[in-house]
């Protein structure tokens, strides 16, 4: 009701602001003024920002005295934005004592901000002096690393306090000088012990992990947590997701939900884990995770599997580098066909899962058509140059491109060296080392150098095209003559044939 409140307010009057509009002149001098404060880098044209707007005015109220909401117009402010390398609108970064921690990656609404934020407000490692704290702590659903020192004062709590600052924004952090519960957990004077969440508790691995380094510093103990804090087989939900992500790993989506079923969702993780520990005590390297069918819809869209397939889990594997295979044959509940699909894996026998439309059959129009199955044989081909451009069918600047992009594809129609290709990012996969994050992205692949495409950055008229081609090409363009010239041409002959 509140914030129902506070936007019908700013729509209606004038609003005094709480957001802070910091300039070049005054930003590095004024944002060290506060402990926590979150920035907006925004441009007045800019429809994300209008919307963002009265959602951050109201975040900025409910925060008020506790953490600081910043705006900067990177419009008429081209240095401060040009330092902390804005590129789009909005971008939002978080400020600690004057000095940036890193991107805002959370909600965009007041409620999100505000509580995001007010989690960031509060210390990195909170302080439990009793077992009944500490029991509460640990029975969250998320993984808890718990500092013991009998010293307050000590290197190793200071750096333990570095490393749980660092480390905030990901995992959950808490710190005792109790002698009590040191005795308990077997602690001389220090210690740092990683309790993984109760309700994942297995036979395949401890509860709990103690740091074992003899020397204390900031830059071990994040590693001991990096390296331990998932164990075997986590749940990746959204708020994990990109910790995990970016290494190889399978996932094996099914109904998980720790919520209404808990002993049904380690049902199924269980029959994973134990696979998973035979291969990873064998020394082999892959990433692990379970994770809800239904809340990764999309990435079990992307493998080519039906979600409403039934109860058994669906399994993938993605790689780093972006290679997926999927397993083919059901799952089996004495996880023989998981252990014959990982077999394959390790020996190199999988092919490759590729999202993919139809090889068109009539490919000779000006624009060439690409998919997933003919990327290789048409953009790789090391003879040619190429310009493509990964498109949404939806994407309305995209329907503006297409006229253009089709004119410059009759224009240079007769160069044997040239190629201008277009694709449909959501219905194909889009290989490596292309990335595709908007619509419509375009690359240049040169001839010889596929591995090494070049992201097209300038103008969409057909003559920037030309431009960029005449520049960039391998060899000279061979160009068609205008259209609109070989049409006032006909005309002019036609004309003279009329005088004779």
């Amino acid at each position: 009701m509140l914030r129902l409140i506070l936007l019908a307010a700013l729509a209606g009057s004038s609003w005094a602001s709480d957001v802070l509009d910091y300039t070049d002149d005054d930003f590095e001098s004024r944002i060290g003024d506060h402990d926590l404060a979150l920035v907006e880098f925004f441009a007045p044209w800019c429809g994300h920002c209008k919307r963002l707007a009265p959602e951050y005015e109201v975040a900025a109220t409910r925060l008020k005295g506790s953490v600081a909401l910043v705006k900067v117009d990177c419009t008429s402010n081209s240095k401060t934005c040009s330092k902390y390398g804005v590129s789009g609108y909005p971008t939002l970064k978080i400020f600690r004592d004057g000095e940036e921690t890193g991107p805002y990656d959370g909600p965009r609404t007041s409620d999100g901000i505000v509580g995001f934020l007010k989690k960031q407000a509060g210390p990195a490692s909170v302080e439990v002096k009793t077992e009944e704290d500490l029991t509460k702590f640990t029975s969250d659903s998320d993984a808890s690393v718990v500092g013991f020192f009998a010293d307050e004062k000590s290197t190793a709590q200071a750096e333990f306090l570095k490393a749980a600052s660092a480390l905030r924004d990901s995992y959950r952090f808490a710190h005792t000088n109790s002698e009590a519960l040191l005795q308990s957990h077997g602690i001389d004077a220090e210690g740092v012990v990683l309790f993984r969440p109760p309700r994942l508790n297995n036979k395949f691995e401890d509860s709990s992990v103690t740091y074992s380094e003899d020397k204390y510093s900031s830059n071990k103990i994040k590693r001991f947590i990096q390296d331990n804090i998932f164990g075997i087989c986590p749940h990746m939900t959204d708020d994990n997701k990109d910790q995990l992500r970016g290494k190889d790993l399978l996932v094996a989506y099914y109904d998980v939900d720790y919520e209404k079923n808990p002993k049904g969702s380690n049902y199924w993780r269980n029959r994973v884990m134990k696979v998973a520990k035979g291969f990873l005590d064998q020394g082999k390297k892959l990433n692990f995770a379970v994770a809800s069918k239904s809340m990764f819809s999309h990435d079990v869209s992307e493998f080519g599997l039906d979600g409403s397939s039934g109860e058994l889990p669906l399994v993938a594997i993605r790689t780093s580098k972006g290679d997926k295979f999927v397993m083919s044959e059901e799952f089996s509940r004495d996880g023989k066909a998981l252990e014959r699909f990982l077999q394959d894996y390790f020996d190199g026998n999988l092919k490759r899962y590729l999202k993919s439309e139809p090889i068109p059959e009539n490919n000779d129009g000006p624009v060439k058509v690409i998919v997933a199955e003919n990327f290789d044989s048409i953009v790789n081909d090391d003879s040619k140059d190429v310009l493509i451009e990964f498109y949404a069918p939806w994407c309305g600047h995209c329907k503006n491109l297409e006229p253009k992009f089709t004119e410059l594809g009759e224009k240079l129609a007769n160069d044997p060296n040239v190629v201008i290709a277009k694709m449909d990012a959501t219905a194909n996969d889009v290989p490596s080392p292309y990335e595709v994050s908007g619509f419509p992205t375009l690359y240049f692949a040169p001839a010889g150098r596929k591995m090494s495409p070049k992201k097209y950055e300038g103008g969409r008229e057909v003559s920037d095209f030309v431009s960029y081609l005449k520049r960039e090409a391998t060899n000279p363009l061979v160009m068609d003559e205008d259209s609109k010239k070989k049409k006032k041409k006909k005309k002019d002959d036609d004309d003279d044939k009329t005088e004779l």
